[in-house]
């Protein structure tokens, strides 16, 4: 029997839940699929990893093949539908990461001066609106439960909030990020 033959036949009994003739496959097909990966990504540790992904591609497919076709050209598709697809995958991932050696340098909103701390700025408002600030954004309460807590309406603890966000603003150079 030649060794095509051989595999068509391995291949056959592989479809019919052969466990020997899976194992047999794999044992004399893994060296040439092997260094077909090798051959194309030259690195050891990569060309096992397709080796790995290829052979559980086959076992996944191994009802689409049809015999008594010859079984290389179908072996050497796969083998290549998994480089290809390996290539993208690393290709997309290296898009989305992007090394820089010279990090950026940090903008500064004064160069001359520290900026202040988030204690500072919050003194500058009038108590009342550093009352609702705090209660909204630091206690984490509801528009509603700043209202009960400091005995006003809703409408009157929005438009202390609005105003002491422009007042931060303004200290943040104009920015509308706050």
């Amino acid at each position: 029997m030649t060794p095509t033959g051989e595999f068509e036949t391995l291949m056959q009994r592989y479809q019919q839940a052969d466990t020997a003739a899976a194992a047999t496959l794999v044992n004399k097909l893994s060296p040439r699929i092997f260094h077909f990966f090798l051959g194309q990504v030259r690195d050891r540790s990569r060309a096992e990893d397709l080796l790995q992904e290829f052979w559980l591609r086959i076992h996944n497919s191994r009802h689409t093949y049809r015999s008594p076709e010859p079984v290389l050209p179908w072996l050497y598709a796969i083998a290549r539908r998994v480089r290809v697809d390996q290539y993208r995958r690393t290709r997309r991932i290296a898009e989305h990461e992007v090394q820089t050696e010279i990090l950026p340098e940090p903008t500064a909103c004064a160069p001359s001066r520290e900026l202040p701390t988030i204690t500072e700025l919050l003194e500058t408002l009038p108590a009342a609106q550093r009352e609702v600030i705090l209660m909204l954004k630091v206690s984490g309460l509801s528009l509603e439960e700043v209202a009960l807590a400091t005995g006003s309406s809703v409408g009157s603890v929005k438009q202390k909030a609005h105003r002491a966000y422009e007042k931060l603003r303004k200290l943040f150079g104009g920015s509308d990020d706050v």
